[in-house]
This record gives C-alpha cells, sequence and structure tokens, in this order.
C-alpha cells in the first residue's frame, strides 16, 4: 500500500516514461490534481527532468493514483489521503472503514436536519372547508448593536451599527483601520432611509457596497492593501434581510434553537479547508488563520457575497466582528443566543463571554430579532 513515491526523481529510471499526460488519463486524475498532489508530497512523480522540470510517472503508480482519486470521489481529505497511503493495506481499509462510518453518522445529522427544516418551510395546505382568511402579521425588527475593545488590544477598530433597516458589523484593520470601519458602516446608512422593497433592494445594496469602497479608499489611500475593513451587513425590507458580506466578519442564524452560520469566512485558512488542503483542527492552528482573502481595501476590493434570505418570526440574527468566535466557541454562542431574553441582553453577555475567555482581538455584536405587530 505503501506508494514508494519517495524514489529520487534524478536517477533517470528507465521505468519511468508515461508523461504526466499519459498517466493523467490513465489514472483519471487531471494534470492540475498531479501537480498538486506532488506539492502535498502526496503522489510524488517518479522522476522529474532537471532541465525542463516535466514530471514523469512509473506505470507502478497506477495503482496508488488510482487509489487517491478513488479516496477523493469518497469526500476523503487530503491529509487524511497521505495517512491512508502511507499504510499497509489491512490498516488503510481500517482507516477507510472508520472515515466512512464518520461520514455516515455526519449525514445521518445532517438528513434529520434536513427533515425538519423541508417540514418546517413548507406551508400547510387547509382544505377548502376548513381555510379562513386571516389577516396576515406585519413583521418588524428589534436590535441592538455593541463594540469592547476586548481585554489585550489598546484600541477598538471595529464598528457595529444597528437600525430601522441596517445592520452591520466591519472590523478594521492597518493604520488607519477604526475610521475605515467607520466609513464603510457610514456609506450604508442612507439605507435606513430609503423605502425598500425585496426587488429593489439588492441593486440598492450593490451601490451602497460601492459607496463603502469608494469610502473605505478615501481614508486608505488609493494603493494601500495594508489598510481596509471587513463588511457584513443586512437590510431589512419587511419580509426579507439582504445580506453583504466580505471577509471574516460573521453572520449567524438561530431558527427553532438550532444555530446556522450563513456567511463563509474570506481568509486564505478558509480556502484551504476548501479545497481539502488543510483539515478543520490544522486550520486552528495554522499560523495565518486571520490573514484574509477578500476585503475592502484602498487597493481595490473583490466583489462580496451579496444575497436575499427570507425572514420567519421568531428568527434571531447575529453579526459579530471574528474577535467573537475566536474567544467563544459556537456551542457557547448558540446557547447564549437562544437563551436572552433581549438583543441588548444577547449582545452584553456575548462580549462578556468573549472578555471573560480573554478576548484577544476587538469583539462587536449585533443582534436582531424578528417579530411580529
Amino acid at each position: 500500500m505503501n506508494n514508494g513515491t519517495g524514489t529520487d526523481m534524478s536517477d533517470g529510471m528507465g521505468d519511468a516514461s508515461m508523461t504526466i499526460g499519459a498517466f493523467s488519463k490513465a489514472c483519471r486524475l487531471s494534470p492540475k490534481a498531479l501537480r498538486l498532489y506532488d506539492e502535498l508530497d502526496l503522489l510524488r512523480p517518479a522522476r522529474v527532468d532537471p532541465e525542463t522540470g516535466y514530471r514523469y510517472y512509473a506505470a507502478e503508480q497506477l495503482e496508488q493514483a488510482r487509489l487517491v482519486a478513488w479516496l477523493r470521489r469518497l469526500g476523503m481529505p487530503l491529509a487524511e489521503i497521505r495517512k491512508v497511503g502511507a499504510l499497509e493495506p489491512a490498516a488503510a481499509a481500517r482507516e477507510i472503514r472508520a472515515f466512512w462510518s464518520r461520514v455516515e453518522a455526519e449525514t445521518a445529522t445532517r438528513r434529520d436536519l434536513a427533515s425538519f427544516l423541508v417540514a418546517h418551510l413548507t406551508p400547510p395546505h387547509p382544505s377548502k372547508e376548513t381555510a379562513m382568511p386571516t389577516t396576515p402579521s406585519r413583521l418588524e425588527l428589534r436590535y441592538a448593536a455593541l463594540s469592547d475593545t476586548g481585554r489585550v488590544r489598546a484600541a477598538n477598530q471595529d464598528t457595529a451599527y444597528a437600525g430601522t433597516r441596517v445592520l452591520a458589523v466591519a472590523d478594521g484593520f492597518g493604520s488607519g483601520g477604526a475610521p475605515a470601519s467607520g466609513a464603510a458602516v457610514e456609506a450604508l446608512k442612507f439605507l435606513d432611509r430609503e423605502p425598500l422593497t425585496a426587488g429593489s433592494v439588492l441593486n440598492l445594496l450593490e451601490d451602497a457596497v460601492q459607496g463603502a469602497t469608494e469610502a473605505v479608499r478615501e481614508v486608505a489611500g488609493p494603493t494601500d492593501p495594508q489598510t481596509g475593513t471587513t463588511l457584513t451587513a443586512m437590510v431589512w425590507t419587511g419580509s426579507q434581510l439582504a445580506l453583504v458580506h466580505i471577509g471574516d466578519s460573521r453572520a449567524y442564524l438561530l431558527r427553532d434553537g438550532e444555530l446556522f452560520r450563513i456567511t463563509h469566512d474570506h481568509t486564505v485558512v478558509q480556502s484551504l479547508l476548501d479545497e481539502g488542503r488543510l483539515t478543520p483542527e490544522e486550520a486552528t492552528a495554522h499560523p495565518q488563520r486571520t490573514l484574509l482573502a477578500k476585503a475592502l481595501t484602498g487597493a481595490g476590493s473583490p466583489r462580496p457575497d451579496i444575497r436575499l434570505h427570507d425572514a420567519r418570526p421568531g428568527d434571531r440574527y447575529l453579526l459579530c466582528s471574528d474577535g467573537l468566535p475566536t474567544a467563544v466557541p459556537e456551542s457557547t454562542i448558540k446557547e447564549t443566543l437562544r437563551t436572552s431574553p433581549t438583543p441588548a441582553e444577547a449582545t452584553q453577555s456575548l462580549i462578556s463571554e468573549a472578555n471573560t475567555s480573554g478576548a484577544p482581538d476587538n469583539v462587536s455584536c449585533v443582534v436582531a430579532d424578528v417579530t411580529t405587530t
């Protein structure tokens, strides 16, 4: 089972006669994947031409390459595939069996959650005999925002805001981080005064983000990538929330006692996790876990995530800077949101939890409840 891919790649092996293209077709791994697996020391070529850098593979490596392809189709992370590839067949089989047992357990949990969500989101269909005309309830938001310097930082570069329609958290960085986060949020506040509909809110939000980008550029200067801010914000239409997100601040939804993260971190480490190059355990200790892949900066900003969320009575939304999940586990965040009677009490409790845990970064929270009138 051990692939023996530690072969000296400069010895001109006679059986290393398959080019990367031919080997790719034989094992059904793309050349791009083969180059990645070489870089990760997962599937090394038998020989590399010292002048051209071209990779050559031996026919004996096909079995290992096919195993890698099968395990990737199984969904196994690259770090675990590397471990399995180094084992003898019996031990490798045990590892694969254990991995699949974990997958089946996780799938069962997700299947139950999916069944619950389908049932929860499917509207009832009363018969004509029992259907009664009803007056639809009007939805509204109740909200609170709070920001704290934390226990380690000398200054607070976060900005948190909650208004009639706009909820926002921005986490500034660099020498002008505080003005940058403040400028980004300030650029959204005009939406508090705008008449909004679900059909127009996304276009208005895109315009507002462009304004936020220009405001940050004015603070940072046109060529300074070291000063900028994250931005996670939601805009209320009366029945839906439009979400805009760039960076590693987060938005969560507490619905029927379950907590869902509805944003995706734009960090280098999250990209490595998505590609299977890191495990969640490795990510927590990665030295560059806070390095952003996307943010609003003076040097230009990539397109943020923008989408609509349907709101339901009883929903509770949390927007927070990364200082909260860095210090407080999601299980504690969920329990605090579940048990706090009001948004103001929830924000205070969450920041207190972060400070109790040492709060190495600034901590900002916005909590909003969807209620009926």
